[in-house]
């Protein structure tokens, strides 16, 4: 995640700041009261900073824990889908094994196939319904057991599951990413604001410092609407 304004950058320019005016004292009432409001507006930029800054770190580590979370799930996900895919496999080996048979009028052989396809885990209901619906006469039955739904593979329900769950993860941890780099938009906007605050205090005439001090505060203004807007860190 990019780094915007840090908390120590805008400690500085309200320190430069402070200098700056010990430096030069005197002056009227009226530039006093200026020097005032940049020292305020400079504070308000530090706290506002601070908050950004500390809320743009939390939304990074979250996103990092929930992309995290995306990478292992799948990982599982993977697992549980390959153990369903060795199923099929010997499913499809067993089914192949018994329709040779009884390509063949093999009785031996198709009721040894039979015994080993009743064995097997949920493949056994499975081809029972589909024979149901013989499949030899009936032109409209479904084209094996893999196509019955009560042929459910051992992991196949898992690996869905676990693919939505990391699919869940990984949009939580993109939104996350997305709220910590508007985050640090704000910290980039309040920067501005330092700049111009900073720069404020060089202008000799007064129109030019009021001028860069009600952008500084309208940019701050509008940073405190988008920090408003923001979801909090987790």
């Amino acid at each position: 995640m990019p780094k915007g304004l840090s908390t120590t950058e805008a400690g500085n320019k309200l320190a430069e700041h402070v200098k700056h005016e010990a430096e030069h004292p005197g002056g009227s009432k009226r530039d006093r009261r200026i020097s005032i409001v940049e020292a305020v507006l400079l504070s308000t930029v530090s706290l506002v900073v601070a908050w950004a800054g500390y809320s743009a770190a939390k939304w990074g580590t979250e996103s990092s824990l929930d992309l995290a979370k995306a990478s292992a799930t799948r990982v599982k996900a993977n697992r549980a889908y390959q153990e369903a895919l060795t199923y099929r496999v010997g499913d499809a080996v067993a089914f192949n094994a018994w329709f040779s048979a009884h390509a063949a009028k093999d009785e031996n052989d198709l009721r040894v196939a039979e015994k080993y396809i009743a064995f097997l885990p949920n493949y056994g209901a499975a081809f029972r319904a589909w024979l149901a619906t013989k499949p030899f006469t009936n032109p409209n039955a479904p084209a094996g057991p893999e196509a019955m739904p009560e042929y459910r593979p051992p992991g196949a329900a898992l690996a869905r599951t676990l693919d939505a769950k990391a699919d869940d993860y990984y949009d939580k941890g993109q939104r996350a990413a997305e709220t910590g780099n508007h985050y640090i938009r704000v910290t980039v906007i309040l920067a501005i604001v330092l700049f111009l605050v900073g720069i404020s205090t060089q202008f000799p005439l007064r129109r030019g410092r009021y001028a860069l001090i009600t952008v500084g505060v309208v940019l701050l203004l509008f940073a405190g609407e988008q920090l408003l807007s923001l979801p909090t860190p987790p």
